[in-house]
């Protein structure tokens, strides 16, 4: 693949990953949809888009994915969706951001991985920068919605690591996006008595899921050939500040001393840590 067409392709999917955030936000705080449908719905398209893409790819390819990986693709989207009603987009994305990062070497970690002494002091600022976000204050984020987008985090790390022995990962996360429509499904059934349907909110979340999602993962696995494993890593920081970009210019949010000092810590701790990754 040209360089060009990489830069080009990988732009896009860093801009339709922040997309993901954006959309979301703008869900719950401008339309009358509830997170769970936003979730069922996200899911649902993105399953359709997939199946699609797979199929146009290559008819006589089964989809593959597993449920243990669904499960933890559909706790990360609803995780996500239910934090966005009180976190902003930029917040949002750090810290989704950040849990997914930490998720990932953690286990690398566990199996036996070794950190520099750069590599550590690179952990320890992220993990400061984190703390620092949440500590109590007048300008810390909500706690719940926090949990909520650390769990998510959590979750996405767990289904990329699931992810690596994927012989194709565009035929996987089809066949993981089409067994997560089920949770996703009852997860609304059993918050039916808030369900609330917003058209507006439908097309922000057929938007999230079938372009930014599915369009944008598509995007994503087509150019990861082609780079190096830090840069697909590294590249990957420039998520939250193109979310908080959109927030400013799309949502009217602000960014706050805070967030912009625990930003700098976790995204610059973490790109210590990947600084000597091969």
């Amino acid at each position: 693949m040209q360089l060009s067409r990489v830069m080009i392709v990988t732009t896009l999917a860093m801009l339709a990953f922040a997309g993901n955030s954006l959309l979301n936000r703008l869900a719950l705080l401008d339309t009358d949809i509830d997170a769970a449908t936003f979730t069922s719905i996200r899911m649902l398209s993105g399953a359709v888009m997939l199946w699609w893409i797979s199929t146009w790819k290559n008819s006589s390819q089964h989809t593959e994915g597993n449920w243990p990986s669904a499960l933890a693709l559909f706790i990360y989207a609803a995780g996500f969706s239910f934090a966005y009603i009180n976190l902003s987009a930029a917040t949002g994305a750090l810290l989704l951001f950040a849990a997914v990062q930490t998720t990932m070497l953690g286990y690398g970690l566990w199996q036996g991985e070794r950190l520099t002494t750069i590599q550590w002091l690179g952990f320890s600022l992220a993990i400061g920068g984190l703390l620092g976000l949440l500590l109590p204050g007048v300008s810390a984020p909500p706690l719940l919605g926090s949990v909520l987008m650390l769990a998510a985090g959590i979750a996405w790390g767990i289904y990329s690591i699931r992810g690596k022995t994927a012989v194709d990962p565009v035929l996987a996360t089809t066949g993981n996006f089409l067994r997560a429509v089920p949770f996703s499904l009852a997860l609304s059934f059993l918050m039916l008595g808030s369900m609330s349907l917003d058209w507006t909110g439908v097309g922000y979340a057929v938007l999230s899921g079938a372009i930014a999602s599915g369009i944008g993962y598509v995007m994503w696995y087509s150019v990861l050939p082609a780079l190096q494993a830090t840069t697909a890593a590294t590249v990957q920081l420039s998520v939250p500040v193109l979310a908080a970009i959109g927030g400013v210019f799309f949502l009217g949010e602000s960014i706050s001393i805070r967030l912009f000092l625990a930003s700098s810590a976790i995204l610059g701790g973490i790109a210590l840590v990947l600084s000597k990754k091969g």
